[in-house]
């Protein structure tokens, strides 16, 4: 299935899922998190959240998706970045695929991930980018899902040129 990399608002995208780049507490925070939160609901998905109790850094977490297009919000928590020498590539690569692997399990056929930790966070975005991508093509290998990544920052990024070439299955488009 494609893996796209979009320029597009991921809280109005048609896909059965969206990941929201999330904090282990799932509280509402900002960027991302902020925007997918307000579009859905905040009182509902705050509420939604709070049962959950939050998730482990790596994890990821599901919710219906309340006033998005999207049937379900996939909460993913990403590292924070310190130096790349504590594990943060392992820990957002399996951020990645458990977030992936939740949707599928509830019979998602699309979902939009955003470029995790690559804001407050402080994840580099090329090395973040690098990390997204290999997860996304390693799931796609053994599952049938149509995956977008959206980045705010796609059209003029050096990372997109970057990667697009080295992964001829990966098509690039502004939505």
């Amino acid at each position: 299935m494609p893996f796209t990399i979009v320029r597009n608002d991921i809280t109005k995208m048609n896909v059965d899922a969206v990941v929201n780049a999330a904090n282990p507490a799932l509280c509402m925070g900002g960027g991302v998190c902020g925007a997918i939160f307000r579009a859905a609901g905040e009182e509902e998905l705050s509420r939604a959240c709070a049962a959950l109790g939050g998730c482990e850094t790596g994890q990821a977490v599901i919710t219906p998706g309340f006033g998005l297009s999207a049937q379900y919000i996939v909460h993913a928590v990403g590292p924070v970045y310190r130096d790349g020498r504590h594990g943060e590539a392992a820990l957002l690569r399996a951020c990645y695929l458990n977030a992936l692997t939740l949707a599928a399990e509830r019979g998602c056929r699309s979902i939009a991930c955003p470029l995790i930790s690559s804001g407050s966070y402080g994840y580099p975005k090329s090395e973040a980018f690098g990390v997204a991508a290999a997860a996304i093509a390693s799931f796609l290998q053994e599952h049938e899902m149509t995956v977008y990544l959206a980045c705010l920052t796609v059209r003029r990024s050096p990372f997109r040129r970057r990667f697009s070439a080295r992964c001829s299955s990966i098509s690039t488009k502004t939505m």
